[in-house]
């Protein structure tokens, strides 16, 4: 049996390495399946099943009077650093396409909102750690390793794991072997953080006296006041004496609203019509126009009215078409001429779960699902056009992968000179290829990129690389965990992270009521998205039992996951290195 007693304990063979990691992550992401009070941890106790596992190897360990690590300590930084890369850089093609869009129609605010937040939280560490920590003198030697120490308290307060990854890496430029570590701080705040966030909406509910009703009653009416522009399909006759003998375009240029007509009928026969189609009075019109101006459009053309048009004498079909062609990626609708040139009509399109009224303007995307109506061999021509073929989004672009981690880890590497410190200051493993995939996921159709990868692709690489970064980081923190936590400041961290979670979302939480009226729906979707943390957005959309928390949540989170990494990054690069 020595070769199964090698497995476990030949800390330098190659099994021994990949079993420890598949028995830390399976152990781990299984007792975090485990709900307490209807919380879970997630994947987030990979880093506990880390930490139990070094430890175990530090306290059997043969190595005396020093430290014991279960692999060895190169292969540990390799897997940790791979894994945060391929975790960070999958986050931003997530967030890329929205992050810009994010401060649109209303955004500004509440992703202000999010940033007083972010600021808070950051200001509280700081305090913290000079009312506690701070020894006086310099912020070198001693002072250096505890706020390090804090930082990582900070990121297990909010939750936020890429930030723990992004202030490990800055821990390794400034520290070299030596870095503290602070994942210790980390696991020790974030059981508290996930309870302090779920609590802080609870307690602002009391606080602020809301009626969850009254809530909902409130965006009951926001929604029948303000429609979203989505598609929004009639059928219309031409009433308007003033348009008899105009063209389709003169009629949208007089109007000064867009919108489609996907066919029209004409002395009972049906047709495909193009900008330069005339309409005369008395014409039927199938319309598509975003549902805000819907209303406009009735009163300047004409009256709704009932056309079976499956009836009519032109075979008409209406299909939904893949857009899978890579050459497509970054066109603009209007630049395509579908009408005039394929005689076929663009009515909408679905793109992440969401319809979009098929503007001119708009940018396709690979993954987008486009409705085109017209003639069936006319459809099926655009159909081969757009590629329309599901297997080949199964396939990833590991091409526009791997090129923009180069990309990243160069731009992150790059040294950025600021007066009065005198390290340069990197972004790093974890900043520069996030910003990377936020700019490929935005813009990347102009060099040709494709970024799209299907949710389930993109998530499986995300939870890969999270699940290695967390297994490595808690395998090495295990080692020093009883020293650096059960003997040392633990109890202190903990409570320290639970005033780093509350101070700050009640501070914004109440002026964001008070001041700036804010449903309280959207607002407890506005601090999971501001602390990146996914059980108290279930949370709020269990409450809520409206869409309000996922819209405030996925309108800040784009901007908060990237402060959150870079913040957590540069209090260590600029305090640490003074």
């Amino acid at each position: 049996m020595d070769w199964l007693q090698n497995l476990f304990v030949n800390t330098e063979s190659i099994a021994h390495i990949i079993v420890l990691f598949a028995l830390v992550i399976s152990v781990g992401i299984g007792l975090g399946r485990i709900k307490m009070f209807g919380i879970s941890l997630g994947v987030t106790f990979v880093l506990f099943a880390g930490i139990l596992a070094g430890h175990l190897y530090n306290y059997f360990g043969t190595s005396p009077g020093g430290v014991t690590y279960a692999c060895p300590l190169n292969v540990l930084g390799f897997v940790q650093d791979f894994g945060l890369i391929l975790f960070v850089y999958c986050i931003g093609l997530q967030v890329g396409p929205g992050f810009f869009e994010s401060f649109k129609e209303g955004g500004i605010r509440m992703n202000l909102m999010a940033m007083a937040i972010i600021l808070l939280n950051v200001i509280c560490c700081v305090a913290l750690f000079f009312i506690v920590f701070y020894e006086g003198g310099s912020l070198a030697g001693k002072n250096s390793y505890n706020l390090a120490m804090m930082v990582g308290v900070l990121c297990g307060a909010i939750t936020n794991t890429p930030g723990l990854g992004a202030a490990n890496e800055a821990c390794t430029q400034i520290f070299g072997a030596n870095a503290p570590a602070i994942a210790n701080g980390y696991a020790c705040a974030y059981p508290l953080g996930v309870i302090g966030i779920i609590g802080a909406t609870i307690a602002l509910r009391f606080i602020c006296r809301i009626s969850l009703k009254k809530e909902e009653e409130q965006i009951a009416r926001e929604q029948a006041e303000n429609p979203h522009a989505k598609p929004h399909k009639m059928t219309l006759i031409a009433e308007n004496h003033s348009l008899d003998g105009r063209t389709l375009m003169q009629v949208s240029q007089f109007l000064g609203r867009d919108f489609v007509v996907s066919r029209i009928l004409h002395d009972g026969h049906v047709s495909i019509p193009n900008r330069d189609t005339i309409i005369h009075e008395g014409d039927k019109m199938y319309i598509v126009c975003a549902e805000d101006d819907a209303e406009a459009i009735i009163a300047f053309i004409g009256p709704v009215c009932e056309v079976e048009w499956e009836e009519q004498d032109v075979p008409l079909v209406s299909k939904h078409i893949l857009v899978t062609q890579p050459s497509m990626n970054g066109k603009t609708f209007g630049s395509l001429h579908f009408s005039s040139v394929y005689g076929v009509n663009v009515t909408r399109i679905r793109r992440s779960g969401t319809n979009l009224y098929a503007d001119r303007n708009l940018r396709m995307q690979v993954g987008d699902k486009i409705v085109v109506v017209g003639p069936e061999d006319a459809v099926d021509r655009v159909a081969n056009m757009m590629g329309n073929s599901v297997k080949s989004l199964d396939h990833p672009n590991l091409a526009t992968i791997f090129v923009g981690i180069v990309i990243g880890i160069i731009f992150g590497s790059l040294p950025i000179a600021i007066p009065g410190v005198p390290t340069p200051v990197k972004l790093g493993l974890a900043g520069g290829p996030l910003i990377i995939a936020i700019l490929i996921g935005r813009f990347g159709y102009r060099a040709k990129l494709v970024a799209y990868t299907t949710t389930s692709a993109n998530l499986m690489l995300r939870e890969i690389g999270l699940a290695l970064f967390l297994a490595s980081v808690g395998i090495k923190a295990g080692a020093t965990f009883v020293d650096t936590v059960v003997a040392g400041d633990g109890l202190t961290y903990v409570w320290c992270g639970f005033l780093i979670t509350v101070i700050p979302l009640l501070i914004v939480g109440i002026i964001g009521r008070i001041r700036y009226k804010t449903n309280y729906f959207t607002l407890m979707g506005l601090i999971a998205g501001s602390t990146t943390d996914p059980p108290a957005l279930a949370f709020a959309n269990q409450t809520a039992g409206n869409d309000a928390p996922a819209v405030g949540y996925s309108t800040v989170y784009p901007l908060s996951m990237f402060l959150r990494i870079l913040t957590a990054q540069l209090i260590i690069l600029l305090l640490c290195s003074v």
